[in-house]
């Protein structure tokens, strides 16, 4: 078993590395919202939620989960949410007791400017390092992401 003393001295610890990272990405993108002006009504909490809400409906339950929140703060974002207009619930129609939630239209563009601030995010972080390096990395934590998931470790909340 390794030690903490031997983690490399000449780089952050991974846990450090993604965390940095997912916060500076979920920063500049909350910026991104706010310069925009049409989405100054979220909170950077709601980004949990946008990034694993999707268009194709959705249980609370699943959501949760996906958003690695417990169900009580998953369901005070999403209500939240439905309040500014942004989702709405429907009756899941493979099970009349169960409801799913989509975005509105209003919800849609939140989900279009978040693509195209994305793209615009990736671009800007890759002019940052030597040609292919971001692209390398990406790929990289995709596949352990896929690797991880293979021997079921990913799916923990």
């Amino acid at each position: 078993m390794t030690s903490s003393s031997e983690l490399p001295v000449d780089r952050l610890a991974i846990g450090q590395i993604l965390g940095r990272l997912l916060y500076q990405f979920r920063s500049e993108l909350f910026d991104s919202a706010e310069a925009d002006g049409r989405f100054r009504d979220i909170r950077f909490a709601h980004l949990q939620v946008w990034g694993n809400i999707g268009i194709e409906g959705i249980r609370l339950t699943d959501l949760a989960a996906k958003a690695h929140l417990s169900l009580a703060a998953c369901s005070e974002l999403v209500d939240e949410l439905q309040e500014l207009g942004y989702l709405k619930r429907q009756p899941d129609p493979s099970d009349g007791r169960a409801k799913l939630l989509f975005p509105t239209a209003k919800g849609r563009e939140v989900l279009d400017a978040a693509g195209l601030a994305v793209a615009d995010l990736e671009q800007r972080w890759r002019e940052q390092l030597p040609p292919g390096t971001f692209d390398r990395a990406c790929h990289t934590f995709n596949d352990l992401i896929g690797a991880l998931a293979s021997e079921d470790k990913f799916s923990r909340p």
